[in-house]
């Protein structure tokens, strides 16, 4: 599987679920794993995607949604899962 880490944060606004989720069904993105907040205003979601039907390069893709982003106002980052899970290990080494 071709997993990778989408987060979309920004100011709510009707429409951001819509729009993010038809994209990734165009591109015949698979939605793993949801979640999304709203506090204060602020909208926050992350998205585990499989990327394993899509026929577009990763850049492409990663572009595309942050141009979608731009357009209704949020920040939309792609990641690869194991390049979001090597920032984000815990080292034990204290």
């Amino acid at each position: 599987m071709n997993k990778v880490i989408i987060t979309v944060v920004g100011k709510d606004t009707v429409g951001i679920i819509a729009k993010i989720c038809t994209y990734l069904a165009d591109h015949r993105m698979n939605i793993l794993d949801i979640s999304q907040t709203i506090v204060q205003g602020y909208f926050n979601m992350m998205m585990i995607v499989d990327m394993q039907s899509v026929e577009k390069p990763f850049s492409e893709i990663a572009d595309d949604l942050e141009e979608l982003g731009k357009g209704i106002g949020v920040v939309v980052k792609c990641q690869r899962e194991e390049i979001f899970d090597s920032m984000h290990r815990i080292s034990g080494g204290f």
